[in-house]
């Protein structure tokens, strides 16, 4: 009451009045203000349960990046690397905290207004298209590993040579896969839909999960055994790189390569253009339902990749490759299904990642214009042309996107969310020099020096001729 008494007789604006009382769960949602109209954060009602919307957000979190978290793992040891991921976890859920704050304040759950209201019309820009092309890259480094991986797969099964016969061409296989499975899900009006679809490719990476576990205990150690059917052909001596070859696990390791890994670990978590769209849809939405839905995607994808990287590690040890799969017989039926089960994991995920990008450009480039079904098929049509045409004909597009996910994924983690809130929250609430606002400077100077790090070793390695992992 006295907060509202202040807000009436203009002691406090409404943004301050409306902050504290989202900040001491008064607010459910953005209400109206006294003698104002209503302000609403959508223009429907959100459908979408708690269990779909975590199933979207952990499937937007789940990367290609987990395939070489075991080989992190060899360059930084168990404990270090286990420790690192729970800070990137945690932060990752701060990061979102702050963009859920300023949502709830503004009354605005789409990230792109959020930049409007922090910088004016140069900030939605500047955010839209650090959206578009962050996702962008996601999409083409998705459709890579399909074109890449699928046709081994499909050949493999029917006994087939996959440079033989036209029908096994990568470049075709991603267009059917495109057309087929990918259109028609990226088609859907809400992105709630996606929950089932996002819960099967969940339950493919649940399967390549167990299959780790598995053949660690069947394996046992799979250093120097010929029975252990792996088939790297890497160059000799790239397993021994100054680390112990044999069946002891390194607890804390440090060596040129953890340089290379550490940064790919910070961005494990990037699901942020997603979060926004997904709280919009969410039923019953609130700034604490939504945090909850975070931290539970958050915190699942963090024991996925833990174990993953774990059980990996303790079935090759220092001789585990930046492919894990790639460590096992090719022929063994069991991992042949698992890598089925990725890229169909993978192609599942194409469709939640493309739903932000539409947004974006909806938001820049159509404000404020009801839906259209004719401009909302566009989009993707267009969408996924584009990114058909830059992974067939461009065949350095990786190290393009490199650079940009190098930028655009630090921004999207820590560096926008700290500028909202610096820039959003009243200054009558939290004053600059605050406890919360010097947290998010700290949160937004740490995001400045890891794209700093990043871009540093992606020049490195152009300049020496090597290629690292890639992630997410």
């Amino acid at each position: 009451m006295e907060l509202q008494d202040a807000k009436m007789n203009g002691a406090l604006p409404s943004d301050a009045v409306d902050y504290r009382q989202e900040r001491e769960g008064f607010l459910p949602s953005r209400g109206p203000a006294p003698g104002s109209k209503p302000v609403q954060f959508m223009d429907f009602e959100g459908k979408t349960s708690f269990g779909m919307s975590v199933f979207n957000l952990s499937n937007a979190i789940m990367g290609s990046g987990i395939l070489g978290l075991a080989y992190a793992m060899a360059h930084t040891g168990v404990i270090f690397f286990l420790a690192l991921l729970l800070c990137i976890a945690l932060l990752s859920s701060y990061s979102i905290h702050l963009l859920l704050t300023c949502a709830g304040i503004v009354g605005i759950r789409a990230y792109e207004q959020l930049g409007q209201r922090a910088f004016g019309p140069a900030g939605k820009v500047v955010v839209a298209a650090v959206i578009c092309l962050h996702n962008v890259g996601a999409m083409s480094s998705y459709l890579f590993i399909i074109k890449s991986e699928l046709p081994l797969v499909i050949g493999t099964f029917l006994y087939m040579d996959p440079e033989g016969d036209w029908f096994l061409k990568g470049n075709l296989l991603i267009i059917i896969v495109s057309v087929l499975i990918i259109l028609p899900l990226a088609l859907m009006k809400h992105l709630g839909y996606l929950g089932y679809t996002s819960g099967l490719s969940l339950t493919c990476m649940l399967f390549f999960l167990v299959s780790v576990i598995y053949k660690k205990f069947q394996l046992g150690c799979a250093i120097g055994r010929n029975e252990t059917a792996m088939e790297s052909e890497a160059p000799v001596g790239l397993h021994n790189q100054g680390l112990n070859s044999s069946c002891e696990a390194q607890m804390f390791t440090v060596d040129s390569q953890m340089s290379y890994t550490v940064p790919i670990m910070a961005f494990a978590f990037v699901c942020h253009p997603e979060v926004l769209p997904i709280y919009t849809e969410l039923c019953r939405p609130s700034k604490r339902r939504m945090q909850a839905v975070a931290n539970v995607s958050i915190g699942a994808m963090f024991c996925m990749y833990g174990l993953t990287a774990t059980f990996g590690y303790l079935t090759f040890y220092s001789n585990v490759e930046a492919e894990m799969l790639h460590m096992y017989s090719q022929k063994d039926p069991l991992i042949l299904c698992v890598r089925l089960a990725v890229l169909l994991a993978v192609t599942l995920t194409v469709p939640v990642v493309l739903f932000p990008i539409r947004r974006a450009l909806q938001q820049l480039l159509f404000p404020g214009k009801a839906f259209s079904w004719p401009r909302h098929v566009a989009i993707a049509l267009i969408l996924l042309v584009l990114v058909n045409v830059l992974v067939i004909c461009v065949p350095t597009i990786q190290d393009i996107f490199g650079v940009i996910g190098s930028t655009s994924a630090p921004s999207l983690i820590f560096i926008l969310p700290s500028i909202f809130y610096l820039r959003i929250v009243p200054s009558e609430v939290e004053p600059f020099l605050s406890w919360p606002k010097i947290q998010a400077l700290c949160f937004g100077v740490l995001g400045v020096l890891f794209m700093a790090i990043s871009l540093g070793f992606m020049f490195a390695n152009w300049a020496t001729g090597q290629s690292r992992l890639s992630g997410h």
